[in-house]
C-alpha cells in the first residue's frame, strides 16, 4: 500500500453516519495491514533512533486520510463511525506507537469534542483543518490537578478590549496557567485547553470551560519534549500560556461551564482508542512470542514445545481475545447512541492491564534476551506502560465505574 490509497468518502445521509460502506472499509483496512507490515514497521528502527516519525511517513499518513479518519465527510474527513475508527487504531497500533499518537488526539478526543460541542462555525472552521493534517493536542492535565478538576488552576477571564470574533457577539478571553503531560504539544497546530471561568468550583464541573485555540497565538509557549520511559517518536511536553488572548468565538460551544462536559465526552473516545491501541500492541507483542518461541531451542527443541511456555502463549491469546470482544461490543453500542461511559472506561482498563500482562509473560518467553535493548520485549515491556495511566488511570476509571454503578443501583 501506498501513500495514494486514501481512504474513500464515506456513505449515508448526514443525519445519520452508519461509517463507511463495509465493503470498502474492509478493502482498506486490509491495505492498511499491509502498509503497517510493509511500510511502518521496516521504519520503526529510523523512529526510535531519531524520536521522531519521519517526515514522509507523517505526509502519506496525512495522504491517507488518517488525521481525519473521524472527521464528518462533509468536512473534508473520512466519516467513520466508531468501531471502523477503532479498527484503524486497532491496526496501526502493532507498529510503534508513535504512529497512533500522533494522529490520535485528531480522531479521538479533539474530533469528539468538536462533534459534542463546536459551534457550526467552529466546526467549518476547524473540521478541515484537522483532516488536513493540522495536529492538535488536548490540555486538561496541570502541574497540580489531573482527574481532579476542582483543583484545575488555568483561568480564563473576560478581555474588556477583547476581539467577539465571529460567534454570538461575546467580548475575548485572556488565558494564564499551565498544562503538562500533553500529547502532541510540541509541534502541535491547536490545542482545547480547559479553563476556568468562575473562581468558585461548582457543581458538575461548571467552572470549567473550553477554548480552541491556535498554538501560534502570542503568550503561548511550549515545554522541551519531556523524557520518557518508553513509546520513542512520539512527544509530550509543558504548554505555557501567558495572557494569552483569544476571541469570543474560541469559546467551544459558545457557552461557559461547558467545558468539563465536552472534555468527558471526548474522553469516552479517547479511551476506546487507548483500548485500541493497547489491544493491537498486545497482539504485536504476541506474535514476537510466538516467533521467538519457535525459534529459540533448549535442551533440543524450541522452547515452543515446553508446556509453561505454551500456558503463557495461551494466556495471552485468551486476554487479547476477550479484549477485542470487548471493542467490538463497546463500539457497537457507541454507533448505536448509546452512553458508553462506563463501558468505555472498563475496556480501557481491560485492555491496558491485559496489554501489560501480555508484554511481561512475552519479556519471560524471552527469557534473558527479553532483558536486552537489542531484541523486541524490552521495548514493548516499556512502551505498553504508559496505556494504565493516560486518559484516565487505571484507580480513576475504577472509581468511576463503581460510582455509576452504585449510583444506578440507588436510582433502580
Amino acid at each position: 500500500m501506498n501513500a495514494s490509497a486514501t481512504i474513500p468518502a464515506a456513505s449515508g445521509p448526514a443525519s445519520f453516519n452508519p461509517g463507511m460502506d463495509e465493503d470498502v472499509f474492509e478493502q482498506f483496512a486490509e491495505q492498511l495491514t499491509r502498509y503497517v507490515r510493509e511500510r511502518l514497521i521496516p521504519a520503526e528502527p529510523q523512529v526510535i533512533a531519531e524520536d521522531r516519525v519521519p517526515e514522509d511517513i507523517l505526509n502519506e499518513m496525512r495522504e491517507m486520510g488518517l488525521f481525519g479518519l473521524s472527521v464528518p465527510e462533509e468536512y473534508g474527513g473520512a466519516g467513520l463511525n466508531t468501531a471502523q475508527y477503532a479498527r484503524v487504531v486497532n491496526i496501526m497500533a502493532y507498529a510503534a506507537p508513535a504512529y497512533r499518537s500522533i494522529f490520535s488526539i485528531n480522531v479521538g478526543m479533539f474530533a469528539s469534542a468538536l462533534k459534542n460541542g463546536a459551534t457550526a462555525a467552529q466546526k467549518a472552521e476547524w473540521y478541515p483543518q484537522i483532516a488536513a493534517g493540522k495536529i492538535a493536542c488536548f490540555g486538561l492535565t496541570e502541574p497540580g490537578s489531573g482527574s481532579d478538576s476542582a483543583g484545575l488552576q488555568t483561568t480564563a477571564v473576560a478581555d474588556p478590549d477583547g476581539n467577539p470574533g465571529s460567534g454570538s457577539g461575546a467580548g475575548g478571553w485572556i488565558l494564564n496557567g499551565t498544562k503538562r503531560y500533553i500529547t502532541n504539544a510540541p509541534h502541535a497546530d491547536v490545542a482545547l485547553i480547559m479553563a476556568r471561568t468562575n473562581k468558585e468550583a461548582l457543581p458538575k464541573n461548571a467552572h470549567v470551560s473550553a477554548f480552541l485555540v491556535p498554538m501560534n497565538t502570542p503568550g503561548i509557549s511550549r515545554g522541551s519534549p519531556d523524557k520518557k520511559m518508553g513509546q520513542s517518536g512520539s512527544h509530550i511536553s509543558d504548554i505555557m500560556l501567558d495572557d494569552v488572548r483569544v476571541p469570543g468565538d474560541a469559546l467551544l460551544g459558545g457557552e461557559t461551564g461547558k467545558g468539563f462536559v465536552f472534555a468527558m465526552k471526548s474522553l469516552d473516545n479517547g479511551r476506546i482508542s487507548v483500548g485500541a491501541a493497547a489491544t493491537g500492541y498486545a497482539r504485536r507483542a504476541l506474535d514476537s512470542a510466538l516467533r521467538y518461541a519457535n525459534e529459540r531451542k533448549a535442551f533440543g527443541e524450541p522452547i515452543a514445545n515446553f508446556q509453561l511456555i505454551q500456558q503463557m502463549l495461551a494466556d495471552s491469546e485468551i486476554e487479547i481475545y476477550a479484549a477485542e470482544s470487548m471493542m467490538a461490543d463497546v463500539t457497537a453500542r457507541a454507533d448505536r447512541g448509546e452512553n458508553i461511559l462506563v463501558k468505555a472506561a472498563a475496556f480501557k482498563v481491560f485492555a491496558s492491564e491485559m496489554c501489560g500482562r501480555v508484554v511481561d509473560r512475552v519479556v519471560q518467553i524471552y527469557g534473558g534476551a527479553g532483558y536486552l535493548a537489542e531484541y523486541d520485549a524490552e521495548r514493548f515491556f516499556r512502551d505498553a506502560r504508559i496505556y494504565r495511566i493516560y486518559e484516565g488511570t487505571t484507580q480513576i476509571l475504577q472509581l468511576q465505574i463503581a460510582k455509576h454503578m452504585l449510583r444506578e443501583w440507588r436510582d433502580s
